[in-house]
């Protein structure tokens, strides 16, 4: 019988503590194995938290698939802040550049709805906003608004063939 379990752990840190030893200690897998591999592929996202399913069999054979973090633990990543602001309207507490909003956008795109880079922008810019994170030092609603205009199409056009 196959089974699976999903947990979040940060990037690189995963320990067979909890989330994941009290999850997999009832299963017929390596507890130790599964961490070591949790941990190797997910060293590029460096504490960040990261969603992880760990399938496995009666045999005590695993697969284990890393999902896309968060776009709000991307974005406190990419700005270096730890929580977003109380007032988000009015109490900013990081700046983003658009090169760093297409960078979280290409990361967060094959999970998103979006159909393209600009619009998955504008999903990342939605959580900017509900964080309190400006970009290019300007309200991320204001940034949505020139970006939906076209103001920046050049912009994701080289990005999109790069």
């Amino acid at each position: 019988m196959a089974d699976s379990i999903e947990v979040l752990v940060p990037g690189g840190e995963a320990d067979p503590g909890p989330p994941l030893g009290p999850e997999l200690g009832p299963t017929p897998v390596d507890v130790q194995s599964v961490v070591q591999e949790i941990n190797e592929e997910t060293a590029a996202f460096d504490g960040t938290e990261v969603p992880v399913t760990v399938s496995y069999e009666d045999d005590g054979s695993f697969d284990i698939e890393i999902g896309v973090p968060p776009t709000a633990e991307l974005i406190k990543d990419e700005a270096g802040f730890d929580t977003g602001s109380g007032e988000p309207q009015t109490e900013f507490v990081a700046n983003l550049s658009v090169d760093q909003i297409i960078q979280i956008a290409e990361q967060k795109q094959s999970d998103l709805l979006s159909y393209d880079l600009r619009n998955a922008a504008k999903e990342v810019v939605g959580t900017c906003t509900s964080l309190g994170v400006t970009i290019e030092d300007e309200d991320p609603r204001e940034f949505k608004q020139r970006l939906e205009s076209g103001e920046y199409d050049d912009r994701f056009a080289t990005s999109a063939e790069a």
